[in-house]
């Protein structure tokens, strides 16, 4: 019989967060291994529980869930997204401006689909979260990817993004906090952005689902609160900040300057209506999540188990030697640097896979990123202390039979 492929296109789409080597990972799992997972942002399964009030509010509506809702969403969680973003400085939402969806990811995946043509080009950071890059591919655009600069904190390299922007160029993706790297935005570079979108006529999309992910005191501004003559479309959810991943309730904002965006908006409305509507637990979660108490800020303050954690996992692969660091001021994650002159690896993934096999550690190499050198991978610093202690000391021992290997020493 005829081969059925998949479609092309898929050709340009990486999602290495959940691709061969955790499909390795899985199978030796099912040969009885035993696998420490640092590959995936997935809180539940490393002791972080929603608020409670959240499962019950969820548990006390479920039988008003079984409807569909309006296509956007219904009317109260809508509207605490909309208090929500007036808290955050945002000028001129609406209900009609926010949409609700099953996690900030089918969203993503919704602005881009109502967007772009073939040929289309949008700014994409790199690293990246795999998913804009996917989702732009997806859509038929060209996804062009910025460099964020690890000397300079992981910040967006402006000058390279100015180059980068064509008459073809219809976006920027702006990832703050920033996954993989968990770096922070000041304003000042938030405007340099918005400069260059207002320059070129660009959307900006912030993907911004970490915004309460911060450590040492550090502050988040929401890029679309610094102004209102370009057009801004915000993502956040419920999966991060209230440790809620698998509840898939996340909303979408449109503002700024939304007068010349009218047709985009209908295809957003089309889009939304096609899908029938979020799923409707996860909605009920919304409203109370967004006005009760923010147990995150327990998490990442003095004290705090994220905030220990992180210090500690930095401790850690700091004192492995060839390994650097930048210190994240927010959200999960750490995206190590391997020296090249001590660890000289031409394939991060089959790294990545050597690493699994010997060591039972997970990890996602810095090209499932869309990072331009095999030089990089992203660990979560969410096990408890005692586990990441055991992890990372097997991922030293394999790090120095690595050197040995290659002939390479510190």
């Amino acid at each position: 019989m005829r081969p059925i492929q998949k479609s092309n296109k898929l050709a340009e789409v990486c999602y290495e967060i959940r691709g061969p080597v955790p499909e390795k990972a899985r199978q030796m799992e099912e040969e009885g291994h035993k696998i420490t997972k640092l590959n995936i942002g997935n809180l539940a399964v490393f002791g972080f529980d929603p608020p409670d009030e959240i499962v019950q509010d969820m548990k006390m509506n479920l039988s008003n869930a079984a409807g569909y809702t309006d296509s956007k969403g219904m009317f109260a969680p809508r509207k605490a997204v909309m208090h929500y973003t007036q808290g955050k400085n945002i000028a001129g939402v609406s209900i009609d401006d926010i949409y609700l969806g099953n996690g900030a990811s089918e969203l993503i995946v919704m602005s881009m689909n109502a967007l772009l043509n073939n040929g289309d080009e949008v700014l994409v950071p790199a690293p990246d979260y795999p998913l804009w890059t996917a989702a732009v591919s997806l859509s038929g655009g060209t996804p062009v990817h910025y460099i964020c600069d690890e000397q300079q904190d992981w910040y967006p390299d402006i000058d390279d993004m100015r180059r980068k922007i064509t008459p073809n160029t219809r976006a920027i993706v702006v990832i703050n906090p920033n996954n993989p790297t968990g770096a922070l935005y000041p304003t000042e570079l938030l405007l340099q952005i918005i400069e260059l979108a207002r320059q070129h006529q660009l959307i900006i999309y912030a993907d911004e689902i970490y915004d309460k992910v911060l450590y040492d005191g550090h502050k988040h501004v929401s890029i679309a609160s610094l102004a209102d003559d370009v057009l801004f479309v915000t993502f956040n959810g419920l999966s991060k900040n209230y440790r809620a991943c698998g509840y898939r309730s996340g909303w979408m904002v449109v503002s700024g300057e939304k007068s010349h965006a009218k047709d985009y908006i209908e295809g957003l409305n089309m889009l939304a209506s096609m899908r029938l509507c979020a799923n409707a637990p996860g909605q009920f979660a919304i409203q109370t999540a967004l006005g009760g108490y923010q147990s995150i800020d327990d998490l990442v303050g003095p004290g705090g188990r994220l905030l220990k954690q992180r210090d500690l996992a930095h401790q850690l692969l700091t004192g492995i030697p060839g390994v650097s660091v930048v210190k994240p001021k927010a959200a999960l994650y750490m995206f190590p640097r391997l020296d090249p002159k001590i660890y000289p690896i031409a394939d991060d993934q089959q790294f990545a896979y050597e690493l699994l096999a010997e060591t039972k550690v997970l990890i996602v190499q810095g090209s499932g990123f869309n990072w331009i050198a095999p030089d990089h991978f992203r660990v979560v610093f969410l096990p408890n202390s005692d586990d990441m202690v055991e992890a990372f000391g097997r991922m030293a021992k394999f790090m120095e039979s690595y050197r040995k290997r290659h002939g390479a020493s510190a």
